[in-house]
């Protein structure tokens, strides 16, 4: 098992079971608008190698960082200490900067669930239902959420770098 994990939450944080989905992430103190939260870590790995290799033996444990790039845990070893536990949220209080870093959205008060949505880090090519329960919930995600001209403008300098250039070159 590895001592040092691959991923990085801050202090201000625990896991535990989520109204959401299994296990999230919850606020133990506030944090301030834009401090950082979590830092996934994880090997660079191809889609190719995800589906093959990863996905079948560890389930989602990916986040995406390019068209064809992912970062993840490649063995079992490595699964919890890679992990972040950041359900999705259509109403989310994290964000990106860059690929890997999320940081608050807002001021987040203590026992809040951290959550982000995946529009920010996703472009592929799912359709799933929706449990976030939040007012403005859209009861189906896409992997090509990003594309919606409405997400484009909430979270405008909070998708992941790769997500942004694509919406900066109108390629969405």
């Amino acid at each position: 098992m590895n001592e040092i994990p691959l991923s990085w939450r801050s202090s201000k944080t625990e896991v535990r079971q989520s109204p959401i989905h299994g296990k999230g992430l919850f606020a133990t103190a506030d944090i301030a608008k834009g401090e950082i939260v979590m830092i996934k870590g994880g090997h660079i790995v191809s889609r190719d190698f995800l589906e093959r290799e990863v996905t079948p033996q560890l389930g989602p444990v990916e986040i995406q960082i390019g068209d064809d790039l992912f970062i993840a845990p490649v063995t079992a070893d490595e699964r919890e200490g890679s992990m972040l536990y950041s359900n999705h949220s259509c109403a989310p209080n994290l964000g990106l900067r860059g690929n890997i870093i999320f940081v608050a959205l807002r001021d987040i008060g203590a026992g809040e669930e951290l959550t982000h949505d995946w529009c920010m880090t996703d472009d592929d090519s799912y359709e799933t239902e929706c449990t976030c329960g939040s007012a403005n919930c859209r009861r189906v995600l896409t992997g090509k959420d990003w594309q919606r001209p409405e997400l484009q403008a909430r979270y405008r300098g909070y998708f992941a770098t790769y997500l942004s250039d694509k919406i900066s070159d109108n390629r969405g």
